[in-house]
């Protein structure tokens, strides 16, 4: 997981910019908000694009990047392509105790949640040629 600010991935060099999370294991990023090529890129490369809401961020929230991270009801949300609904709750656990608080899921397209069913695009072309 990453924790990101304002405009996450502006100034990037685009594509390339999603490929190094992907290949360090990122699955998702929570950010204030994305650079709108960027948030497509992630898409494509499987990584999951959240923004904090209601004016929140990883600053106000008291969050510093050590905690461990669960997406609830990220399953089924998948599984319904995003149709019954945008917000996930999460819950960030430290040896602080734990903080859940609400995101909002940046899969803007029905395509964009195909891409992201199956692994990202890649997966998606290689899936539909078989």
């Amino acid at each position: 997981m990453v924790l990101a600010g304002k405009e996450y991935g502006s100034g990037s060099s685009r594509d390339w910019a999603a490929k190094g999370p992907y290949l360090l294991g990122i699955k998702a990023v929570i950010a204030q908000s994305f650079e709108r090529i960027h948030r497509s890129n992630l898409i494509g490369m499987g990584i999951l694009p959240l923004e904090f809401v209601n004016g929140e961020s990883a600053g106000s929230l008291g969050l510093t990047g050590h905690e461990s991270f669960d997406l609830v009801g990220l399953s089924d949300a998948i599984a319904s392509g995003f149709k019954g609904g945008k917000l996930l709750t999460v819950k960030a656990t430290s040896d602080g105790g734990t903080k859940e608080f609400t995101v909002k899921v940046r899969i803007d397209t029905p395509q964009e949640a195909q891409y992201y069913q199956n692994g990202g695009i890649l997966q998606y072309v290689l899936r539909s040629l078989v």
